[in-house]
């Protein structure tokens, strides 16, 4: 009976230092939000536009502005998947990842495009270098996955070169072995000359090694 007991001890011990084991990578594969719904915290504004929180999201509104409006992450990021939910009924917008600014509103990098129909969205266009990467998403395919005038969820992941861009739940884009910016910010787009809202909400991020 004794060594019944010390075998269940040792056995209780083991599995409790596994678990005490896993929990930091456990911890590095929960969710973490990249914005409180409340405020900007987290995030700057640049160029024109404005950017407001209403009901938790993050709202984007411009009336043919000549500057682009980005909203910009403080952090910058470099292997990672992550979520959000977008609305864009008019205009043209984008999600930025890796991406660095130039004076006065230039985003340099990967945009993943979000849009109203008929604009390509899930699609990757790199700003001021290889345009749509790629291509951009024909119109028919579009409709298979987008939903008009209504919340989509859209998942980026990003690990190396390995670009994945997912539109509820759909494959639109994926790019291997691309040789674009290995780390930067993320931005939220208001395109220039567009007269525009669009909303963004529940962003949040896994981090990779």
């Amino acid at each position: 009976m004794k060594h019944s007991m010390t075998a269940r001890a040792l056995c209780c011990l083991t599995l409790t230092a596994c678990l005490l084991a896993a929990l930091p990578t456990m911890a590095a594969q929960m969710w973490k939000p990249l914005m409180d719904g409340k405020t900007l915290a987290g995030w700057h504004p640049v160029g024109d536009g404005k950017w407001t929180v209403e009901d938790g999201a993050f709202v984007g509104r411009a009336k043919k502005e000549k500057l682009y409006g980005l909203l910009v992450s403080d952090r910058q990021f470099k292997n990672f998947t992550v979520r959000f939910k977008f609305k864009s009924q008019t205009g043209d917008s984008g999600f930025y990842i890796r991406t660095i600014i130039k004076e006065p509103e230039k985003a340099h990098g990967l945009q993943v495009q979000v849009g109203p129909p008929n604009t390509g969205s899930g699609g990757i266009y790199e700003s001021y270098g290889r345009k749509w990467i790629p291509a951009k998403p024909a119109a028919d395919f579009e409709k298979t996955y987008l939903k008009p005038d209504d919340w989509n969820e859209m998942i980026i992941t990003a690990n190396g070169g390995h670009v994945v861009v997912k539109v509820n739940g759909i494959t639109v884009t994926e790019l291997k072995d691309d040789p674009g910016r290995p780390e930067g910010h993320f931005a939220l787009q208001m395109h220039s000359g567009c007269e525009m809202e669009v909303r963004f909400k529940d962003i949040e991020i896994q981090e990779a090694p």
